[in-house]
């Protein structure tokens, strides 16, 4: 068998086990199946609302099917696992078969696909889509469409995040096919995005580079025909400074006066000395002058 026909085969055989169990666990609630292969055989995972219904008593129930898998559908080894299906109102394939219960009951089309729809939303889809087609309310078929929410009918997110339900309702008009489309609370959307609010935070203390390391300097060496000169200390310093010579005397007044810097005679020294016993001797004569003698005293007194 080629490839192409393997996989045709093998969807068709997925369809009609899908087909059987539906009609053998409706009352059971039957919320859809997943097969798989394995090396020991055909997996089968089968969900529903009352696992109890679908092991029977004893496991009766789940041993016939298991034998009318192997002897219709001739499967390698089916082994089935039943699971319970969890919250009802978010598998597609629960809503579709109660749908189709509530039209059989005589329920008006309008009102049981908008209380479906509701009810598939309150429990937290992010989108429903409900198709009732068929013989609704005359002998002609007609098409109502039930959308609420986001979903997807094409490519590749339509077959991941979307669950798919079908089931048929019997009415003596004729038969109504309900469709149901469910987008799990949980499945991640490919066009959505979320803006994150703006991060003030404080700048970063950038640690401070470490201190370069001292250099050690050393001292210069004098070259060989430099001279390092000492310092010179303050009697050197008198004997180098240069003797100013007295400027020429412009005036007469300022010619006659002597020279400071030569040397008094002999001759010149003498008057000196005379002047200063002369200055000696005036202050004891004026303070003769002004004490008064104890006679004038005595007599201001009388």
């Amino acid at each position: 068998m080629a490839v192409e026909k393997k996989f045709v085969q093998d969807g068709f055989t997925k369809a009609l086990v899908n087909e059987y169990l539906t009609k053998e666990l409706e009352r059971a609630g039957y919320g859809g199946m997943v097969m798989n292969r394995t090396p020991m055989g055909t997996q089968i995972t089968v969900y529903a609302e009352k696992p109890g219904m679908v092991i029977g008593k004893g496991g009766k129930q789940i041993r016939k099917i298991t034998r009318d898998l192997d002897r219709k559908f001739r499967l390698d080894n089916p082994q089935i696992d039943v699971q319970d299906v969890g919250r009802g109102d978010l598998n597609a394939q629960v809503v579709a078969s109660r749908l189709a219960s509530s039209l059989e009951r005589g329920w008006y089309f309008r009102k049981a696909g908008q209380s479906t729809l509701r009810r598939v939303m309150e429990s937290g889809a992010l989108g429903c889509e409900i198709i009732l087609s068929g013989k609704l309310t005359g002998p002609r078929s007609r098409t109502e469409k039930f959308l609420k929410g986001y979903i997807k009918h094409s490519g590749k997110p339509a077959d991941e995040i979307v669950d798919k339900g079908y089931s048929v309702a019997i009415k003596k008009l004729g038969t109504i096919g309900c469709q149901v489309r469910i987008v799990a609370p949980d499945a991640i959307l490919p066009d959505a995005f979320h803006v994150k609010p703006p991060l003030v935070e404080p700048p970063e203390e950038k640690p401070l580079p470490p201190a370069p390391a001292p250099r050690e300097e050393k001292p210069a060496e004098p070259r060989a025909e430099e001279k390092v000169e000492e310092p010179k200390s303050e009697l050197d310093k008198l004997l180098d400074a240069p003797v100013e010579k007295p400027a020429e005397a412009e005036s007469p007044a300022e010619a006659e006066e002597p020279a400071e810097a030569e040397e008094p005679t002999q001759t010149d020294i003498a008057p000196v000395e005379n002047a200063a016993d002369e200055k000696e001797a005036a202050p004891s004569e004026s303070q003769e002058s002004q004490t008064p003698s104890s006679d004038e005293a005595s007599e201001e007194t009388i």
